[in-house]
């Protein structure tokens, strides 16, 4: 999100209806629906959080703790749970 000037982006009238509810605040304008970009759409943190997930599923299936991939990704037990779980229910929806 970046910053604008309302003077050079905005007709000179709006500017004026706009100061008569907020003068001089700033103020925040969402995007349009069509326009919102979902979490992970501009990155690769999506794609590398569904990597690792499966490869904590992957672990988990071969014997690997909940305790030990725990300490390895730095997440606690009870996230670690919610993963394998998580992975398992997709896994078994992709096979139906």
């Amino acid at each position: 999100m970046g910053y604008k000037k309302a003077t050079d982006i905005l007709p000179e009238e709006l500017l004026i209806q706009i100061q008569d509810y907020i003068d001089g605040e700033c103020i925040y304008i969402p995007r349009k629906e069509e326009n919102k970009k979902t979490w992970g759409e501009l990155t690769k943190s999506k794609k590398e959080t569904y990597k690792r997930n499966l490869d904590i599923y992957n672990s988990y299936i071969k014997g690997t703790s909940v305790k030990q991939l725990s300490e390895t990704y730095y997440l606690s037990p009870k996230w670690i749970r919610k993963i394998v779980a998580a992975v398992r229910k997709e896994q078994q929806c992709t096979l139906v």
